[in-house]
């Protein structure tokens, strides 16, 4: 095999790694990528995330993934090597076997989902986040709720039941393309909102939340804050692209989720 279809050029910036590739098979996963694939040759097997070496968030994004593998590591797979050519930038994972989550309601997966969102905000930070802030919801918040998510925890942002694997021994958070430092509620606000998405009420959402360590410690200003956020974000996202049905479920969870947090007496303003 002389190359990846479509990706010219990638399997010779692989070959130190790899050897010379007998199979690859190409995957759903990672959107952020322009190849995402299970690869192997002389050397081994590997999952492999390619982007184009161009300047710009993608190739942004999976140094970044590099750069926070070791602290991450056994929650993400391991990255095994890099490659780097003119053309192309890749990573190449240990491959780990586990099904997608399931979120819905009375799914056997959801302590396991917990557990690994308990076992990222244990990781200690890194120095490398120092510049890495949160700062995506801040356009669709005011400066007093921007403050709210301000934070020094180690972030995992790709929250979603196709980047959680529930193996046998484990569970995986996999697709650290964009690690960030911020208030450490917000990964399992982000859980919060799948939860809602996937069938559950709000209700039963922030009870599966509550039994993260972040949850419970969480201001509940700040996770109105960033519910509020949330709710601007996905509309934003939605009106510019009204036929994708995924960015409705997130307007409609998210809503529902606002409501909910309303109903509570939590206080959202008029910008909402």
């Amino acid at each position: 095999m002389s190359d990846l279809p479509g990706s010219a050029g990638l399997a010779e910036a692989l070959a130190p790694h790899t050897g010379a590739l007998t199979s690859v098979e190409p995957t759903e996963r990672g959107n952020l990528s322009d190849v995402t694939a299970l690869v192997v040759g002389e050397k081994g097997e590997w999952f492999v995330k390619a982007v184009r070496n161009r300047p710009g968030g993608r190739r942004d994004s999976l140094i970044r993934e590099g750069l926070i593998n070791p602290s991450v590591h056994p929650i993400s797979p391991a990255v095994l090597w890099q490659a780097e050519s003119p053309e192309w930038i890749a990573l190449g994972f240990e491959i780990v076997r586990g099904h997608h989550a399931d979120l819905s309601p009375g799914s056997p997966d959801l302590p396991a989902v917990v557990d690994v969102l308990n076992r990222i905000a244990r990781v200690e930070p890194p120095g490398i986040v120092r510049d890495w802030p949160e700062t995506r919801w801040d356009r669709f918040s005011t400066d007093a709720e921007a403050r709210l998510l301000r934070g020094d925890a180690l972030l995992y942002t790709d929250l979603n039941p196709d980047n959680l694997l529930i193996g046998e021994q484990t569970t995986w958070a996999v697709d650290w393309a964009w690690p960030t430092r911020g208030a450490a509620h917000i990964p399992p606000s982000l859980l919060v909102v799948q939860l809602i998405a996937a069938g559950h009420s709000a209700e039963s959402a922030e009870e599966w939340a509550g039994g993260s360590t972040a949850w419970a410690n969480a201001d509940p200003e700040a996770v109105d804050a960033f519910a509020a956020a949330a709710l601007r974000m996905n509309r934003h996202r939605h009106d510019r692209d009204p036929d994708a049905d995924w960015l409705w479920a997130m307007v409609s969870a998210v809503g529902q989720w606002v409501d909910y947090r309303a109903r509570r007496g939590a206080a959202f303003n008029s910008f909402i």
